[in-house]
């Protein structure tokens, strides 16, 4: 509990508040004991007043329409689970065994829960702005004005910045898991051959959406660039 309050850079008055966001229904009803379904419904509710707060004061002459697409792409189940992974939560949640066999601890549906469960218990130990302080250190870079722009049509926006060298993105699809109900799809982006960026998304629409953000990501943080050598190579 101590490693995770310092990953969240907050510690808790009332640890059971915490302990109770990291278990999962499974484990609740194994045990008898509090899970995290009634604190991510209340971690809904904090995460889009604190993004709509955020978002409302970044982009004063941004309206309403385009606020609420670029909120949709930050609340989504794609951007938490990053955020989780970042604060590697999969190793602090309590699941039953089944469940932890079958691989819960980084399913993307669960990771996402907890996410907002945890951020629902810090709002209830020091308040609002406390979970303020700990939703922008777990979105971190994804709060970027120019990430931000990238929630609209990041497809979109590569294919801009690949086009000044006259490239276009191709997206291959990797994989497809989980059961029918609530597939999880995986494509990567490739330019000239190379993989430039991959994601992961619950329709071929937002794996896609979600390759082309990691691209753009890996040529803000100089992981790649948008220039082709004479044999096609990354730079």
């Amino acid at each position: 509990m101590k490693a995770l309050c310092k990953k969240l850079g907050y510690t808790f008055s009332d640890m059971k508040l915490l302990e109770t966001a990291l278990t999962h229904p499974s484990f609740g009803g194994d045990h008898h004991v509090p899970h995290y379904q009634r604190l991510e419904f209340l971690g809904d509710a904090v995460l889009e007043l604190a993004i709509s707060r955020y978002l409302y004061f970044e982009f004063p002459e941004v309206d309403e329409g385009k606020l609420t697409r670029i909120r949709a792409g930050l609340v989504r189940e794609e951007t938490l689970c990053r955020a989780a992974r970042r604060l590697e939560l999969g190793k602090f949640i309590r699941l039953s065994v089944g469940e932890d066999r079958s691989g819960g601890r980084d399913k993307p549906s669960i990771l996402c829960d907890v996410m907002e469960a945890v951020l629902a218990a810090v709002y209830l130990d020091g308040g609002f702005d406390c979970a303020v302080d700990v939703i922008r250190r777990a979105l971190g870079d994804e709060l970027h004005p120019e990430m931000l722009e990238d929630h609209l049509d990041a497809k979109s926006r590569l294919q801009e910045v690949l086009q000044r060298d006259g490239e276009m993105p191709v997206y291959v699809f990797i994989s497809m898991e989980g059961p029918p109900h609530a597939p999880l799809f995986r494509y990567s982006v490739t330019l000239n051959g190379q993989q430039i960026g991959v994601g992961d998304g619950t329709s071929k629409q937002n794996a896609q959406q979600e390759a082309a953000r990691d691209a753009l990501r890996r040529m803000r943080n100089g992981k790649i660039a948008p220039s082709i050598t004479q044999n096609g190579a990354i730079q």
